[in-house]
């Protein structure tokens, strides 16, 4: 069976590429047989053969080409692994993969999703086509990507925080030529927040000729009880009646009576909460075995119905459709490249529940009460990960942490708890009252609910961190408390010890549907909501726009790059914009256009470093950064913002430094101030580097490079930029 499995695999990513595939019995993969491709690899790694820092820093708004290749040709691998220490980051950070020098990606989604995990969590998978491990933190596709002129693959950091450490690899062949019947790989994410009444929900519905390979469903429940009697459909051609017609959505994925934790070659389910309001679902099912083919059309989906309750919890219905947030990528090949689909939301719209605001708890040590053990604060402890730290004495010891809700309103509660071998087992309570339980039964259970859910910590080595869902709770303006209490512990663990990274607070709307408001929005900007449509028909309707709808069109301008230069103006005018969401849209555009970059807006966007709103000050930095020398005359502004509150403003400004090169001469001695700081590390790289791409202008910081040496976050960086002001050559592997 595993042969025969195997064997499947291999035909979709390598029987096309032969003229006559062997199957003969003792050589099904056939290994044996001669390669008519030559292989090859593209990585983050350093050539400076010194430094152990193989990792690329990606700024708020920029985009990170992983891989830009030409000829004919097939992605075979990549993987990548990610430092960073913003809530929900997979979901932030957005991967495309583009053909044959097309505008249009074919590969659009979120980088989690793509990788088969949704919610912006990380778990393990372990799947044919996508494998997660390392907690969910090195992720693998398999999935194979024909081109026949070039590919290209980006990340673009949508989210509010630099990602200070990117690795990857892409592996790929060349080939000659490829078959005239060879399909290119496609990959979409949509949403609905929450699912549409009176119509089913869609992976996908495009026209084309291909076939449909694969699904990731994540699912955030917004009522009590079972969600997923919904059946899956696939309408092929234009039929009228579906052609593969499920029966629930557990069957779809290949599992039955209801939804578990499990990973397995073909479907699996990284995550599954249970039945209670804010619970989460994310599963995968690969259509590799039983590809489904299309020759003018497909819409793929699958009904949002499932058990309802009364208020009491006890059953409305069996079969009823439900307001549950659906997100979705769909995998599949086709002829050509498919231009026709509807940009997906942008950043923070792909969130759970559209927003999030990250509470560094740590930073409320003085208010944290404890009995029966001692809270402290541990910095840096993962790359960038500051935690609360509380030393347990034993069952029964509790911490206290103090929780400020500015706003009223019904939250998701999300805990990020590190692992660790000297950690314990806890229950948590938000205002004395217990978390993940509901008073309520749910109708699809027949035994009682078995009380708050303890969480287990311990692990072999520290991990940070879990995000941990305590579920949907009111609360009013005002201070509010989160208590820890020890339960027990593994029998392995040293310790009954619990460190915390932050808490997340997810505001719930109400009946809201966002996705049809926000696609409202853009028919009304643009007629039509096709990726397809000019640069200018999103410039004409700024003049009118306003609010969340202008920032849309906004965003709509910078995903054209480089092009969106001829709306420079516009964009620049709106770096004054008095919504601090149009000003974040309008300096995370001006980063996609880079060195085509005018004076005027380089102006504009010095003026915004002193911006009240740090997004749009960070943003405005690597915005500057990506117009490379051209953005000489914002270095005094730059300069300035070295020492900003906020430690995401000053990376991206000295990388901005760096990237000026020679003309940031004047910043050489209020960086290497810096560098002697006691700042987070991934500021110090950043000032590192900054130094080293100065050049030989940078000489008089060497005395504070050599003095860094020895740190552990900035030694590689300072090593490498004392060769490159001194213009000594960097030492490279060889044979």
């Amino acid at each position: 069976m595993t042969r025969l499995l195997i064997g499947l695999l291999l035909f979709v990513s390598t029987a096309a590429w032969s003229q006559a595939p062997s199957n003969d019995f003792l050589d099904g993969m056939s290994l044996a047989r001669f390669k008519n491709y030559s292989s090859h690899r593209i990585s983050s790694g350093n050539s400076y053969v010194h430094s152990n820092d193989d990792s690329k820093r990606i700024m708020p708004g920029a985009t990170f080409v992983m891989a830009d290749i030409t000829g004919s040709g097939m992605i075979t691998h990549i993987w990548l692994t990610v430092a960073q220490n913003e809530f929900g980051w997979p979901r932030l950070l957005r991967i495309r993969i583009y053909y044959d020098g097309l505008k249009t990606p074919s590969v659009d989604a979120p980088l989690g999703d793509f990788f088969a995990v949704g919610h912006g969590a990380e778990r393990d998978v372990n799947s044919m086509m996508v494998r997660d491990s390392s907690f969910g933190r090195a992720r693998n596709s398999y999935w194979p990507m024909p081109f026949r002129k070039s590919c290209r693959i980006t990340v673009t950091n949508e989210g509010r925080r630099i990602v200070p450490m990117f690795y990857y690899h892409v592996d790929y062949r060349t080939y000659r030529s490829l078959p005239a019947d060879i399909g290119y790989f496609h990959a979409y994410y949509r949403q609905e927040r929450p699912a549409r009444l009176g119509r089913n929900y869609a992976f996908l519905d495009t026209k084309g000729t291909g076939h449909y390979v694969g699904t990731v469903l994540s699912v955030v429940q917004t009522e009590i009880s079972w969600f997923g009697e919904g059946d899956d459909l696939f309408y092929i051609d234009g039929a009228k009646e579906p052609q593969i017609y499920g029966t629930g959505t557990e069957d779809y994925f290949n599992d039955a009576w209801d939804l578990r934790d499990a990973s397995g070659l073909w479907t699996g389910t990284p995550i599954a909460e249970g039945e209670l309001p804010g619970s989460r679902l994310s599963a995968y099912r690969w259509h590799v075995p039983d590809p489904i083919p299309f020759t003018k059309s497909i819409w793929a989906g699958i009904e949002h119905a499932g058990w309802t309750s009364k208020p009491d919890g006890s059953v409305r219905s069996g079969f009823e459709e439900r307001p549950d947030n659906f997100s979705s990528v769909a995998f599949w090949y086709q002829q050509g490249v498919n231009e026709e689909l509807s940009e997906p939301p942008f950043g923070q719209d792909r969130l759970p529940f559209g927003n999030a605001t990250q509470v560094p708890i740590e930073d409320s040590l003085a208010d944290v009460t404890t009995e029966k053990g001692q809270a402290s604060v541990l910095r840096d402890v993962d790359w960038a990960k500051d935690i609360l730290y509380f030393r347990a004495e034993g069952v029964g010891s509790k911490m206290n942490v103090p929780l400020d809700i500015a706003e009223g309103g019904k939250y998701e509660l999300v805990a990020e708890i590190a692992e660790g071998p000297d950690y314990g087992d806890y229950v948590i309570q938000v205002d004395g009252q217990p978390t993940n339980l509901d008073t309520r039964q749910p109708s699809t259970s027949e035994i009682p609910l078995p009380g708050p859910e303890v969480f287990h910590n311990y692990l072999t080595e520290l991990y940070v961190a879990r995000d941990r869902t305590l579920g949907m709770f009111q609360l009013t303006p005002g201070r509010h408390w989160l208590t820890f209490i020890v339960k027990g512990k593994d029998p392995h663990s040293v310790g009954y010890n619990l460190g915390i990274n932050d808490v997340v607070l997810e505001k719930v709307a109400g009946s809201d549907d966002v996705q049809d408001m926000r696609e409202g929005m853009m028919r009304a900007a643009t007629g039509v909501v096709y990726r397809g449509v000019p640069l200018r028909a999103y410039v004409d309707k700024l003049q009118s726009a306003s609010g969340e709808k202008r920032a849309m069109l906004i965003r709509a301008i910078g995903n054209f790059g480089k092009d969106a230069a001829a709306a420079s103006p516009e964009l620049a005018a709106a770096l004054s914009d008095t919504s601090a969401a149009v000003r974040e849209a309008s300096a995370a555009a001006l980063v996609q256009v880079g060195d085509r970059m005018p004076a005027g807006a380089v102006q504009a966007l010095a003026k915004s470093l002193a911006d009240p709103d740090p997004e749009v000050r960070d943003l405005a930095a690597t915005a500057l950064g990506s117009a490379g020398p051209k953005a000489a005359a914002a270095v005094p502004a730059l300069t300035q913002a070295l020492n900003d509150p906020v430690d995401f403003v000053r990376a991206p400004a000295a990388d901005a430094l760096g990237a000026m090169g020679a003309e940031a001469r004047a910043a050489v001695m209020p960086l290497a101030t810096k560098l002697l700081s006691r700042d987070q590390g991934f500021v110090l790289a950043s000032v590192a580097y900054a130094l080293g791409n100065i050049g030989p202008a940078a000489k008089d910081a060497l005395p504070a490079l050599h003095q860094v040496l020895a740190q552990r976050r900035v030694g590689s960086a300072a090593e490498e930029a004392i060769l490159k002001i001194e213009q000594k050559p960097v030492p490279e592997y060889h044979p």
